[in-house]
């Protein structure tokens, strides 16, 4: 059986994720990445270019291939051919929803479709380590990855408070999310000075927490979060201020100990944005860290022994990235060792001390 990834869109996600499947593809049990991109630009011909030398093969709407070719690219198949020939189609543009309803639901060669971020109602949120138990084989053929700061987030209260015995000692969560302007790939929306967000939930606050509970939900669980954010003027990354309410005692000791015991949590001594990001960039998957938060170890504090609070940095995209390679791997073949064992070459951007 052929197995084909194909990536809609070229943008901050959609990029690495066609490289991490490029380079990656034997070792993944690929036989072909595809992918779409809509726009014929002189300013992207060089990455377009890298991207298929490096194997993958372009694809684009009938009336733009001739726009394509005119700018030196090879365009192996329209639009169309793609979606029908790919086993999994990953949605990295910000219409998932409205592909989903005009295209996606007619497919049928396709095993499964993931959307990314925003797409709530596109399928099962999922993030990787959190909710895998809740992924049904034969029954999730769409899945929505969360956003960075939700992975972040819900790795967070599975990490802490979730007890051997089964359950979780939370009473109730409240999370700052301090965001990055824009990515470093992005020139507009930059920002002058920080630029606070309005409470546009009442139960939840921002829609951070709220994705976050619509993970758990899916395990059967329903918290009490709340989430604000504001807009930092700066590129570097996203960082969540976090108080945790417990209905144990706990120590710092026993929450380092925790984390420390996630593969897919990073600790760090470091308390400065750009070091975590330059440790990205020296180190990571095209600049990416894979992790799904890395936590501030030296702000970790708890107050009357049961009020957690802390600092930690969100590793951009590098989180959902993860989370696609794994829930598209998982839609090719559902078997949870199988998904774990093809992981395995990606796992060395996993960090887990930074």
């Amino acid at each position: 059986m052929t197995n084909i990834i194909h990536v809609v869109g070229t943008g901050t996600i959609g990029e690495p994720l066609i490289g991490l499947f490029t380079d990656f593809r034997d070792k993944l049990g690929l036989d072909e990445v595809t992918f779409h991109k809509r726009t014929p630009l002189v300013s992207d011909r060089a990455r377009i270019n890298h991207m298929i030398a490096r194997g993958a093969k372009l694809a684009t709407d009938v009336d733009r291939k001739a726009d394509f070719e005119a700018l030196g690219h090879t365009v192996s198949y329209t639009a169309e051919q793609a979606l029908e020939r790919a086993t999994v189609v990953i949605d990295c543009t910000p219409v998932g929803n409205k592909m989903k309803d005009q295209f996606y639901t007619q497919l049928k060669g396709p095993k499964g479709f993931l959307a990314q971020g925003s797409e709530e109602g596109f399928g099962k949120p999922y993030a990787r380590g959190v909710n895998d138990e809740a992924l049904v084989p034969g029954e999730d053929r769409f899945i929505q990855i969360v956003s960075c700061n939700t992975h972040n987030i819900t790795t967070l209260v599975r990490t802490l408070t979730e007890q051997e015995g089964g359950g979780y000692s939370l009473e109730r969560g409240t999370f700052v999310c301090m965001r990055r302007a824009n990515d470093i790939t992005q020139t507009a929306s930059f920002l002058p000075a920080p630029q606070v967000g309005k409470h546009g939930d009442p139960d939840y606050g921002t829609h951070h927490a709220k994705d976050a509970n619509r993970v758990f939900q899916t395990l059967g669980e329903d918290f009490d979060l709340f989430s604000s954010a504001v807009k930092l003027n700066t590129q570097y990354m996203h960082s969540i201020w976090f108080n945790l309410m417990l209905n144990q005692d706990t120590s710092v000791e026993e929450l380092v100990r925790r984390l420390r015991a996630n593969p897919r949590v990073a600790i760090t001594e470091k308390q400065d944005a750009n070091l975590i990001f330059s440790f990205g960039r020296d180190h990571g998957y095209c600049g990416r860290i894979l992790s799904q938060t890395v936590v501030v170890v030296p702000t970790l504090t708890v107050r009357h022994g049961r009020e957690v609070y802390g600092f930690c940095f969100t590793p951009q995209d590098g989180n959902s990235l993860l989370s696609s390679v794994a829930a598209a791997l998982w839609l090719i073949d559902s078997d949870a060792e199988s998904v774990r064992r093809r992981l395995d070459p990606i796992r060395r951007w996993l960090y887990t001390e930074i």
